[in-house]
């Protein structure tokens, strides 16, 4: 008899070994009306539609819109990506989700020393107005929502500057800037030192401002909860830490002069839809209660639409598991069901594929099919908030609101989230929670189906069975090439006026920055002069890696 059969008696009886939610909250057998006794409906829950919005923040919720189905996409060139992009739209994305590579996001040109292996690898390289104009070929601007999850506001520039000269009125284009330095410092992906405050807090309300003359359609600042939530930090942690980070640029806009009703409504915020069914959707209301009462009450905003917590989900690529990939599939199924049982307007599921590579088309095909599937089949777009008046969920959403306004008020106690992450006091943090977590890992505490248990010998694992997207070494050879001709062939006279003007405007502190980086990015600057243009005029070394000099400028200005 084999030793899985003799087994067989105690898998029978088996329970499980966490009680606890995956954020390490502790919960009860079960949940009757005795644990919402202190619970007011309409002051702590309300309709659908109604302040504080914990049940949605539109009456009819999907049956007047399904959410926007926004796979995230971006790898080698602008015209790779493209052909990738026109792929998604043709099997039913409803809205589109740029990522930029590595040196983009870090502000550096394709041809930097140190950029060399990460061109194009984990998202697309955009180093000037020519990779923007690729990138979007073909695509009717005015007919789609464009996300770009990237802080570099060079990016955000070469859009606006191709859309205008593919002649797009701006003022009817709809899409998403992520524009949250502060988050990328948070979670790791950049340093003080790369993203310093006092030039990307400018920046970012320069965007703000920008986009409430200019496009009214535009969200101009997307926090980033869910690259936070990747680190390890538990659901309260996500949210409490990310609205400590919007404080910062709402107080900021607010000292600009910026009227908070101009601001609230169009700030967004991009979540993690993790594995814990209910603890994600109790997370979500909890989230919408407490932003609804943060901008009204805190805040004094008046619009009722300054009050409306709205977010993008994209389901956890930390929950994926690289043993047993096609297990993933059923991982960011129960994600993406959360996301929407919580009432989100947008969604990314994750490829089953994404420990191991980027998305193929055909894993990526599968992820945005799951979507389709839950929004067509499952029956959760007939009605709003359907696990509203659930004991537990109602009583986790509180539970929950006390602890996010726990993680919210550490920081603040500290000065604010800026001040958290020049002291090390938040990194510091964060780095516990998510050693804690590793180690219940280790020790069996949590199982990881196929990881830590559940396991198959390695040579029926299906990874190396499966499809793999590679990049091609061509495609990141001829960006380099491409972006040095460029720096060749171009009008450099035109290219050092625009830089010039970009610096002296800079150097003042005053006035919005966005329009003369848009017609820098129009002259053909690259995305690493414009950036290294602004940190000079800031006082920061012009390569935020300290390898290059300006061409154009030194420490007193023009060349």
């Amino acid at each position: 008899m084999s030793l899985k059969v003799k087994g067989i008696k105690k898998a029978y009886f088996h329970k499980p070994k966490r009680v606890k939610t995956w954020s390490n909250l502790s919960i009860k057998e079960s949940y009757t009306p005795e644990d919402l006794k202190d619970t007011d409906y309409n002051r702590d829950i309300g309709d659908v539609g109604e302040y504080p919005y914990t049940r949605g923040i539109f009456p009819n919720m999907y049956r007047g819109r399904i959410w926007s189905m926004r796979e995230i996409s971006g790898f080698g060139s602008g015209t790779d990506s493209n052909e990738r992009l026109k792929y998604l739209i043709d099997i039913g994305e409803t809205a589109l989700n740029i990522i930029p590579d590595n040196p983009t996001q870090m502000g550096i040109d394709s041809d930097h020393p140190l950029a060399e292996g990460d061109v194009g690898v984990q998202g697309t390289a955009i180093d000037s107005l020519k990779d923007m104009e690729d990138l979007i070929e073909g695509i009717p601007l005015d007919e789609v929502s464009f996300m770009f999850s990237s802080p570099t506001i060079a990016v955000y520039a070469m859009y606006i500057a191709t859309a205008e000269k593919k002649g797009y009125d701006i003022s009817k284009l709809r899409g998403t800037f992520s524009n949250d330095p502060i988050g990328y410092v948070l979670f790791g992906n950049h340093t003080l030192d790369q993203k310093p405050p006092s030039m990307t807090l400018k920046l970012a309300v320069d965007v703000i401002e920008y986009c409430a003359e200019n496009m009214p359609l535009w969200n101009p600042i997307n926090v980033n909860t869910y690259s936070l939530r990747e680190t390890g930090v538990g659901a309260a942690e996500e949210m409490g830490y990310s609205f400590a980070t919007a404080v910062e640029y709402m107080g900021e806009a607010l000292r600009r002069g910026v009227d908070i009703d101009h601001v609230a409504p169009k700030v967004a915020f991009t979540c993690n839809a993790h594995i814990d069914l209910f603890e994600e959707v109790a997370k979500f209301r909890a989230a919408r209660k407490l932003w609804a009462r943060l901008m009204k009450e805190r805040f004094g905003a008046k619009n009722p639409k300054s009050w409306k917590f709205r977010f993008h989900t994209n389901t956890s690529g930390c929950s994926l598991v690289l043993q047993q990939p096609l297990n993933n599939v059923a991982r960011v199924a129960y994600e993406a069901l959360a996301a929407v049982l919580g009432g989100t307007q947008s969604l990314q599921t994750c490829s089953y594929d994404e420990p191991i590579c980027l998305p193929t088309k055909e894993s990526q095909m599968i992820a945005l099919r799951t979507q389709q599937i839950l929004a067509n089949e499952v029956g959760v777009c007939n009605v709003a908030d359907p696990l509203g008046g659930s004991y537990y969920v109602e009583s986790l959403t509180n539970r929950l609101e006390k602890e996010i306004l726990k993680a919210m008020g550490e920081v603040e106690e500290k000065g604010g989230m800026v001040a958290s992450l020049q002291s090390g006091w938040i990194l510091e943090k964060i780095t516990d929670i998510a050693y804690q977590y590793q180690r219940e890992v280790d020790n069996n505490e949590r199982i990881i189906v196929g990881q830590n248990d559940y396991k198959i010998p390695k040579e029926e694992e299906k990874e190396g069975h499966l499809p793999i997207h590679r990049i091609s070494l061509d495609s990141a050879k001829t960006q380099i090439e491409n972006i040095k001709e460029l720096k060749r062939s171009r009008d450099m006279n035109s290219v050092g006026k625009s830089l010039d003007t970009l610096y002296r405007k800079a150097e003042k502190r005053e006035g919005n920055l966005i329009r003369p980086i848009v017609e820098a990015a129009r002259a053909y600057a690259t995305l690493g002069e414009i950036m290294g243009t602004i940190r000079m005029a800031y006082g920061f070394n012009y390569d935020p890696f300290r390898e290059l000099e300006s061409p154009f400028h030194n420490a007193q200005g023009l060349k």
